[in-house]
């Protein structure tokens, strides 16, 4: 019977130790590949980084303002100007689509009269 009980001990030893070392790679692989992921976020933010830089840099005013002046034969684009702008008051919204009317109710006499 004790010879039993060492078998099963040993064999309990035998697969902790083997699921143990299972777990340790795959936790290895784990941080491996966080660490892989971590590499292209701040590669993503750098490349974000210089498109935002980019952006700004081709977005200057005075020179979006010297393209419109070359390209004006052929886009007509004119400066903004206050008179341009408005208040929202003066937006004319359209008014909604009304569905048709279904299930009509007649009605007789006046408001407040009772009817027979």
């Amino acid at each position: 019977m004790r010879g039993f009980i060492y078998l099963v001990l040993g064999a309990g030893v035998i697969a902790l130790a083997f699921w143990t070392y299972r777990e340790n790679y795959a936790t290895q692989e784990s941080l491996r590949m966080v660490k892989e992921l971590r590499k292209e976020i701040g590669a993503a933010r750098t490349s974000l980084a210089v498109n935002q830089a980019e952006w700004a840099y081709l977005n200057r005013p005075e020179r979006l303002r010297e393209l419109s002046k070359m390209n004006f034969g052929s886009l007509q684009l004119m400066p903004f100007a206050p008179e341009q702008f408005g208040e929202t008051d003066q937006v004319a919204y359209p008014a909604p689509e009304l569905g048709p009317i279904t299930n009509a109710v007649e009605v007789r006499g006046r408001m407040g009269e009772e009817t027979e």
